[in-house]
């Protein structure tokens, strides 16, 4: 039978957030519940559909994935031969109605439940961090070492929080399980309990003696030196990853990442756009009239342009590859430089003079072009 769109399946549109995504799923899973619905083969289905729809659209990569390829984007259509996560049965039921009802649930369908997986290896927290880079460093990448405080294994008792000489004892409390289980009559059955122990935090085991350089913990703060590479044509905001350097896992877990967040700070000349740069430059009235070999200020230092006679204030003119380099490629955006003509403010009873004589010489005190626009007016409002 051909499977059902995921979002038909919960009722939700295609731009549904994560929390409408996870209050459908919540009505969806009370509607089919099996407890509620025992021996309603129809009810188990659509559990098992709602389930597999949640478990797709619940997570980022897998929704991305799904609204690009549709069911093809999975094979044998769904999540392994199984059909979704555990394979069979309510596999992976426990995970995803624990997101939303907590403890409540446990590990009450077959499993140990998400407090288990607690107390088993994880991965170290993400770190992030700001760096400011200027333009031109921006541009062309940059290396650089950063330093940062991060959680490192205890030196004193290598990472098992007890004091050298000591050891630890196994929690009397879970037998070293690291959980406690409660079965508790709920409307939908008897329903199974699990959290972590609290007589141990979920470790399993106890440390009488403490180490006295981390009080228990296994780890303690360090500084530590990263060197960071920025690749040529990095932008502001920019993120780059660094796996592995982020803080310590637990219980032989990696660690985590270090994302670095670049800020660029604006430059007094140039601005950015994409790969291009922009430059406003302004020349002399004589310049623009008769033309002139100008310097141009790039990133690669100071370039000569021909500028045109009669070139008007606005004329933008493209020096090619001058731009900001792609990233990882040899490719550069273009320079694209905008020329303002500056009318000289004050002039010299002698200068004034001049130009009346300028403009008899050619006959009127409005130019050509101007003329053609004041036509094009008078004639609109004629």
């Amino acid at each position: 039978m051909e499977k059902r769109d995921y979002y038909e399946v919960l009722g939700i549109s295609k731009d549904a957030s994560e929390q409408e995504i996870k209050k459908a799923y919540r009505k969806m899973a009370m509607k089919y519940h099996p407890d509620k619905n025992q021996g309603d083969k129809d009810s188990e289905e659509h559990f098992k559909e709602v389930n597999e729809a949640y478990e797709v659209l619940s997570d980022p990569q897998k929704r991305r994935t799904y609204d690009q390829f549709g069911h093809a984007g999975f094979s044998g259509g769904g999540f392994g031969q199984g059909g979704f996560s555990g394979g069979q049965g309510f596999g992976g039921f426990e995970d995803i109605f624990g997101d939303i009802f907590g403890d409540m649930f446990g590990g009450g369908f077959g499993g140990a439940g998400r407090s288990s997986r607690k107390t088993g290896p994880r991965k170290g927290a993400d770190m992030r961090l700001r760096m400011e880079l200027k333009f031109e460093e921006a541009a062309f990448g940059i290396e650089r070492e950063i330093s940062i405080q991060r959680e490192e294994e205890c030196d004193t008792c290598h990472g098992s929080g007890a004091k050298p000489g000591t050891s630890t004892t196994t929690c009397p409390t879970c037998n070293g399980t690291g959980e406690v289980r409660q079965t508790t009559r709920t409307p939908f059955g008897n329903m199974m309990n699990v959290a972590p122990c609290p007589n141990c935090q979920g470790a399993g085991t106890i440390i009488e003696h403490k180490c006295e350089t981390c009080f228990g913990q296994g780890r303690v703060k360090k500084a530590k030196k990263i060197n960071v590479k920025i690749p040529a044509g990095v932008d502001d905001g920019a993120t780059i990853k660094m796996s592995g350097e982020g803080q310590l896992g637990h219980k032989g877990g990696p660690r985590g990442d270090l994302y670095i967040i670049i800020n660029v700070i604006p430059h007094k000349l140039f601005e950015r756009d994409g790969y291009n740069v922009y430059l406003e430059m302004p020349i002399t009235f004589v310049q623009a009239a008769l033309g002139d070999e100008v310097e141009v200020p790039t990133l690669d230092g100071k370039v000569k342009y021909k500028i045109p006679e009669g070139t008007q204030s606005g004329t933008v003119f493209r020096l090619r590859g001058k731009g900001i380099p792609h990233l990882r490629s040899t490719q550069r955006g273009d320079q694209l430089v905008k020329v303002s003509v500056e009318v000289p403010k004050k002039l010299s009873d002698k200068q004034k003079d001049l130009l009346r004589d300028f403009a008899k010489e050619t006959g009127t005190e409005v130019n050509e072009q101007s003329r053609n626009f004041f036509d094009k007016v008078r004639d609109i409002f004629k």
